[in-house]
């Protein structure tokens, strides 16, 4: 999965939870879901981030 997919998805959600569109039924699946896509962003972040400061370390 891309971190541009995974932001959609989550958009996708949090839109579903706006509109009143996700049932109760699906909410506590969504919620999941959501939780694994925001921890996904974050360790992509994270590892980009290491990622940018060690090549920038190694061009000082």
């Amino acid at each position: 999965m891309k971190y541009e997919e995974a932001i959609t998805e989550l958009q996708n959600i949090t839109d579903g939870l706006e509109n009143e569109t996700i049932g109760m039924d699906e909410l506590s699946e969504k919620m999941k879901r959501a939780k694994e896509l925001i921890q996904y962003c974050k360790d992509k972040l994270h590892r980009t981030r290491e990622e940018l400061e060690a090549a920038d370390d190694k061009s000082q």
